[in-house]
């Protein structure tokens, strides 16, 4: 069974500056929480709950109404994302090709769920909807490298390569 791999929380004083910087731009600013959240994670990758907890505090929000922008909306993450970010298409013409199964397949050979980082740090996975290759579908991502046309027999021998 798959599970979600947790890492513990290691933000800089580098890294709070940058972000306390970021803050002070925008606060002022109607709308500031979405453009603060995006280079929030720009300078950790993630938006963990430590994060959250310093904008929500510094744009005089509640941590539940930051929270609730995170996670509603695909592009933050509240988890770290690995080395390589393999994305699997489920959009319709992808789905209807079979990405459901290289979807399964990948989970099973690298032991992680949708939306988690494998224990290395070395691969995260997410689910993705349409990326415009409906002509290869199915259609998988590894960073900037785009795999068409795929077939379960063939995640082992993609992966390897990384």
């Amino acid at each position: 069974m798959s599970k979600v791999v947790t890492v513990p929380f290691n933000g800089t004083k580098e890294q709070e500056q940058e972000l306390l910087k970021v803050i002070a731009a925008h606060k002022d600013e109607r709308g500031a929480l979405i453009p603060v959240l995006h280079k929030a994670q720009e300078i950790y990758g993630y938006l963990p709950i430590e994060v959250q907890t310093i904008i929500a505090k510094e744009l005089g929000l509640s941590l539940a109404e930051v929270y609730g922008v995170v996670t509603f909306y695909a592009q933050f993450s509240l988890y770290p994302k690995g080395e390589y970010k393999i994305s699997v298409c489920l959009g319709t013409a992808c789905y209807v090709k079979g990405s459901g199964t290289i979807l399964d397949k990948v989970k099973e050979k690298l032991n992680i769920e949708v939306g988690a980082c494998s224990e290395d740090g070395k691969f995260s996975l997410d689910a993705t909807r349409c990326i415009g290759a409906c002509g290869l579908a199915p259609v998988m991502t590894i960073n900037d490298d785009v795999y068409g046309r795929l077939v379960p027999e063939e995640i082992d021998k993609i992966l390897a390569k990384y």
